[in-house]
């Protein structure tokens, strides 16, 4: 066996490690309930984290992670086609080794076009995850470099090859892409079998008991004027939030509907609900939300992109939170710490109370009823969908 060859099957035994274990994480939470998920470059290592700011967690929830999640719960996982891509390389390399095929220049070309499957995902997925996500996933990166080196290998593979005969390689060529296509679809088809039907949750998570906004706490956020009315139980600098935004963003289904946010930050220096501060800088910064008011959307966006640093800030010094809005947006400084707005935050606090919602962000109710907790990450789109076309609210077992 040569060299290559080695390095070929060692890089797709990698990545199918790698895939494989990202495809576990995946698969660990259709039970709708929170899990650790891998965060090592070592597959299979329980060095794990949860947190909805890590960037495993992150890649994991975003909708990048899977396909088809409008029909079946959180989709279909893309680590799963990776995990099939994988054993595929590794099925073609094997067959090289035992079949002494290194230097048959039909297989050998196969293997090098096959390989750039996984590496243009690879190219396309990092982008994502870096440009559009701001977060690196171990395990893909592991997936990344996997694909690097097996395209490296599969050349060296082809370029170390003699003779010139390439006749029948469209037969060659033919056969082995009906394979590969094979080791893909069999396990998607089967996971979307044997996926849970979760519809009978939809819509059984309870309503808001006192809806009417008598305070005026309710405030307009995106760019939606019709549609169906919708409540988000928001907090600024809540990593789960600015998540679930970007979902919601991805599903295509913002534009569906009519959207106010109901302020709740998890920071006790305002919300007597709150025992101990989980966001540090999240009552001023929603203070500065309710000051924007038709411009509350520019000030979210800036909290979002800037959460770590004004959790971090405001963690140190409880005012750092107000210097750094105040900074990014001199017209609030006025407003931010006033009466008014202290008595409105207040306002939005009490509504909470009233329709006894849980301490908890996000929270989303559609037409007053509410989207279960269990699906504001991987189901948003699944149980969303069906939600806005049931349009109709079911009985809270």
């Amino acid at each position: 066996m040569r060299p290559f060859t080695i390095v070929f099957l060692v890089a797709a035994a990698s990545g199918m490690f790698f895939s494989g274990f990202s495809t576990w994480d995946f698969v660990t939470h259709l039970d709708r309930d929170v899990h650790d998920v891998h965060c090592s470059f070592i597959p299979g290592v329980l060095e794990s984290d949860s947190s909805a700011s890590s960037g495993c967690h992150v890649t994991l929830m975003s909708p990048y992670s899977s396909v088809f999640r409008a029909a079946i719960w959180g989709g279909i996982p893309i680590a799963l086609g990776g995990l099939a891509v994988f054993s595929f390389l590794l099925f073609r390399g094997l067959d090289l080794a035992l079949n002494r095929r290194e230097d048959d220049k039909r297989a050998t070309t196969f293997l090098l076009l096959a390989t750039l499957l996984p590496v243009l995902t690879s190219l396309g997925m990092g982008y994502l995850s870096m440009v559009q996500l701001g977060a690196a996933c171990k395990l893909c990166i592991g997936i990344y470099i996997s694909s690097v080196v097996a395209f490296g290998a599969a050349f060296g593979i082809r370029a170390q090859g003699v003779g010139e005969d390439m006749d029948g390689f469209g037969r060659e060529f033919g056969l082995s892409f009906a394979e590969g296509v094979g080791f893909v679809l069999v396990p998607a088809l089967l996971y979307a079998a044997l996926a849970p039907d979760y519809s009978k949750y939809v819509g059984t998570c309870g309503t808001l008991l006192k809806p009417e906004d008598t305070n005026q706490v309710l405030l307009p956020i995106g760019q939606q004027v019709s549609g169906k009315t919708t409540i988000e139980v928001f907090d600024p600098l809540c990593p789960a939030c600015k998540g679930f935004e970007g979902r919601l963003a991805a599903s295509g289904m913002a534009g569906e509907l009519k959207r106010s946010a109901l302020m709740f930050p998890l920071d006790n220096t305002c919300n007597w609900m709150v025992s101990n501060t989980l966001h540090p800088g999240a009552c001023m910064v929603s203070e500065a939300v309710l000051c924007a008011d038709a411009k509350a959307d520019n000030v979210i966006v800036w909290a979002f992109e800037h959460q770590d640093e004004l959790r971090a800030a405001a963690a140190k010094n409880p005012d750092a939170a107000k210097d750094l809005v105040t900074g990014a947006f001199p017209e609030l400084k006025a407003c931010i710490g006033s009466p008014a707005v202290k008595s409105r935050l207040n306002k939005s606090l009490r509504f909470a109370v009233a329709n006894q919602l849980p301490v908890l962000t996000p929270q989303l109710y559609v037409e007053n009823t509410k989207l279960c907790d269990a699906d504001t990450d991987l189901g948003l789109d699944y149980a969303l969908s069906r939600l806005l076309s049931n349009g109709a609210t079911k009985e809270t077992p």
